[in-house]
């Protein structure tokens, strides 16, 4: 690929990137119902046109925003397996930090919530989101696998079963939290703590 084939590449990966930036702060602000395409593209610095030629509506945009963010942290929650202590004694409660956080990970609790509702409400959403939250648990799995491996641990049920209950168990806390007004870093802990939870029940002896 040449000099003059790259530069467009670049700058249309970056204007998609602006675009994301700007709709995660319009969303956090007005919620996913309220954010127009103009409010993305006035605070990105783009026309309608930039932001059709990258997204075909303001839910592909959304959903966009959701892929990247969960996988931005699923990508560093790999980075700290790969680093785990292979010698030392596992302990269900410190293995959390490494597993915690991975569904909708990055967005604020309203707009897991707003996700969700969408896709219960549109067919075409429903689809999408069924598939990127199935991508999500597939990533989930491999961690809690590659976990397992590292301390020879054996769980109570099979690893996508696992896997599974933690990003429902996720979005079920981002909702709760949404609705009880909690912020961050409020949020994190107490998905920290019932992850926890979940984890030791599920280890077997």
């Amino acid at each position: 690929m040449d000099a003059e084939t790259r530069q467009p590449t670049r700058s249309r990966e970056n204007t998609r990137m602006r675009l994301l930036d700007a709709a995660h702060e319009v969303f956090a602000e007005v919620g996913l119902d309220a954010a127009s395409v103009e409010a993305v593209c006035e605070r990105a610095g783009f026309t309608r046109g930039a932001f059709y030629s990258n997204f075909a509506s303001k839910d592909e945009l959304f959903l966009a925003l959701v892929e990247r963010s969960s996988t931005e942290q699923l990508d560093r929650v790999a980075d700290r397996v790969r680093a785990l202590d292979r010698t030392a004694v596992p302990d269900p409660a410190s293995l959390v930090p490494q597993i915690v956080g991975v569904s909708m990970a990055g967005l604020e609790p309203r707009l897991v919530c707003e996700l969700r509702a969408q896709a219960l409400r549109d067919d075409r959403m429903a689809a999408a989101y069924l598939q990127l939250q199935d991508g999500i648990v597939a990533r989930v799995q491999s961690i809690v696998d590659e976990i397992r491996t590292v301390y020879e641990l054996r769980f109570r049920i099979p690893i996508p079963e696992v896997a599974r209950l933690m990003v429902d168990l996720a979005e079920t806390t981002c909702e709760r939290a949404a609705i009880e007004g909690r912020v961050e870093p409020e949020t994190s802990g107490l998905l920290h703590e019932r992850i926890g939870l979940l984890a030791t029940a599920l280890l077997a002896d």
